[in-house]
């Protein structure tokens, strides 16, 4: 069976046995946890209840790798990240982060120690978004916002801080 039949909104197969009953729990994982549609047969409330449950974890597990973006969402972090989360699968802890770091400061919206903490990420690993972050080898500068970290010898060092 392909996958985009799993996650599309047509009727599961009626399949008894292990190829039916796993097309039925992708099918109640890809709405979980990727905004898939609801398969038929499950109570709408207690899978969003799990979704949003599923969300804060997330959220936590994140703010563990990307301590100072949490910090500088302060009370908006959870709801800045479920808005952000919902519907796209994780790509990992650390790559969520990043790539939520990198959505808000195309918005305009990164606080100031998001900024930094993003500058001194990118200032030691290569990461374009599709495949794991790469540590860099060579010295590197990095800039987001205000932020400026430079990476020498393994150690990064923030030359100049955003605002506070």
């Amino acid at each position: 069976m392909s996958p985009t039949h799993l996650l599309g909104s047509a009727p599961l197969p009626d399949a008894t046995g292990p190829e039916g009953l796993a097309a039925r729990q992708a099918a109640l994982v890809a709405a979980l946890v990727a905004g898939a549609p609801l398969p038929a047969g499950f109570a709408t409330d207690r899978v969003d209840a799990a979704r949003r449950a599923l969300l804060r974890k997330r959220a936590g597990e994140v703010a563990r790798h990307w301590p100072l973006l949490a910090a500088g969402l302060g009370d908006t972090w959870p709801a800045t990240f479920a808005g952000w989360a919902a519907g796209r699968p994780t790509a990992g802890s650390l790559r969520d982060g990043w790539d939520l770091a990198r959505t808000l400061r195309d918005q305009g919206a990164l606080p100031p120690l998001g900024a930094q903490e993003l500058a001194a990420r990118e200032a030691t690993h290569r990461y374009d978004g599709r495949h794991p972050p790469r540590r860099r080898r060579l010295p590197a500068l990095a800039r987001s916002g205000d932020a400026v970290a430079l990476q020498l010898a393994g150690r990064v060092r923030l030359l100049r801080s955003t605002r506070r």
